[in-house]
């Protein structure tokens, strides 16, 4: 499979390249340039199917002219000791909970297959890369369980000062590890602007072989595609109508993957999403995205610290932009409609609903007018519920139970470094890495 740019079709590259490249040169962001038909191969997956297998087939469509199906299932398997897991709630409603990875996060599954294709590729070239992020946390503890033992990626991950969490003092490359912590004396927004300012350096980019394990690389995007096949697998006996989705937006990569397994053949009816000013319903309830006012060759170049997916769901329809309203259906969700959303996920499922799976809720009871009645939806929570305690404690008077691998995950790491203040600071620092 080729990836090309949301902005220049003529770009046309194979699957490393988009991954180590994370941005084409002309300011847009990589994608898919064709999809594989696998329909047959999607149908005759069913709950016995396994999640790595299915991340292993998935894998090979879109790097087979790169890599052999071996090395495609060596990466998908060592990507994923864990896996997603679907319930049945009621007749037509499903749960999918992505919070079975080290940190408890979607996010998990996407670095942890970024990781290990990096990593196995990288191996096989005889070459190292090194990811240069920015965290408040979250995306650190992750990608530190993911590259934990490898041997030929790194990481500087560039932090808020007192924002380190889920490392392990054996992780610091001081004392042997891959990973390099940095605390800026400033928020996140200084942050962004520091990593950002390195990424724009192409030469530097290129010099010290830097990557991104944000979703502006298609590579930790993509892999998000294989949560629909696993749930299609798991529920497909169970259902006989329509599928939807629903989701928080987030920076809309989940719902961009969804699409992506929708090109690949996958049989999904579209995704309910809680609307944002970003991306709202005109009046007649039709998708309106905000950016589309400015084409896309006249934009700024694509934020590669601060990331959104919207071109390229744009890009999705570009060719038949009528077509983005039977996939997708954002929701205007109140504070009225949320807090029913929780009462009734805790009180008939006994589920813990974090703040983004109570708006995802409450928008597909708003959306399920006589038209939708017959659907199946299948709800996502992408997160565990533990890390919103307190909305949950408040609207349901009980605490989801944190398992160890949040706490760890949530637990603050002294770095003992003094704080970084520019970029050169930092530059000297990746520098320093080879």
């Amino acid at each position: 499979m080729k990836f090309t740019s949301t902005r220049d079709k003529s770009v046309k590259v194979g699957f490393m390249q988009a991954v180590l490249d994370c941005t084409p040169r002309d300011g847009g962001m990589y994608v898919p340039f064709e999809t594989e038909d696998l329909r047959r191969w999607i149908t005759y997956t069913d709950e016995n199917t396994s999640f790595t297998s299915i991340a292993g087939s998935l894998t090979s469509a879109f790097i087979q002219d790169e890599f052999s199906p071996i090395i495609c299932e060596t990466i998908a398997t060592r990507a994923f000791p864990f896996a997603p897991e679907i319930k049945q709630l009621d007749e037509k409603l499903f749960l999918l909970e992505l919070t079975s990875g080290p940190t408890g996060m979607h996010r998990d599954f996407g670095i942890s297959f970024l990781v290990s294709f990096l990593e196995t590729t990288l191996q096989l070239k005889g070459e190292t890369a090194t990811f240069i992020d920015v965290s408040t946390g979250e995306l650190g503890a992750s990608l530190a369980a993911a590259i934990r033992g490898s041997k030929h990626l790194k990481a500087v991950i560039v932090y808020p000062k007192g924002c380190v969490r889920g490392l392990e003092e054996s992780d610091f490359i001081w004392n042997g590890g891959n990973i390099y912590p940095i605390e800026v004396d400033g928020t996140i927004e200084d942050c962004n602007k520091l990593c950002r300012s390195i990424f724009d350096d192409e030469n530097f980019v290129k010099a010290n072989r830097l990557t991104l394990a944000n979703t502006v690389n298609i590579g930790r995007l993509l892999p998000q595609a294989f949560f629909y096949p696993f749930a299609f697998s798991r529920i497909k006996n169970k259902v006989h109508s329509d599928i939807v989705y629903a989701l928080a937006a987030g920076n809309y990569s989940n719902v961009v993957a969804g699409l992506y397994a929708w090109q690949f053949a996958l049989p999904l009816n579209g995704f309910v999403i809680p609307s944002h000013q970003a991306l709202a319903a005109d009046v007649m309830g039709n998708p309106l995205i905000l950016d589309s006012i400015v084409p896309v060759k006249e934009r700024d170049d694509t934020d590669s610290a601060h990331v959104s997916n919207l071109e390229r769901l744009e890009d999705i329809f570009s060719a038949n932009q009528l077509m983005m309203k039977h996939f997708i259906f954002p929701v205007k969700v109140g504070e009225s409609e949320i807090d029913a959303a929780v009462k009734e996920l805790f009180m008939k499922y006994k589920i813990y609903a974090d703040l983004h799976t109570a708006r995802a809720y409450a928008a597909a009871k708003l959306k399920h007018s006589d038209e939708y009645d017959e659907c199946a939806t299948v709800l996502i929570a992408r997160d565990h519920a533990c890390y919103s305690s307190d909305f949950v404690r408040q609207k349901t008077g009980e605490t989801p139970e944190m398992p160890e691998t949040v706490i760890n995950a949530l637990k603050k790491t002294e770095v003992g470094k003094p704080l970084v203040k520019s970029v050169e600071e930092i530059k000297k620092i990746i520098e320093n890495l080879k």
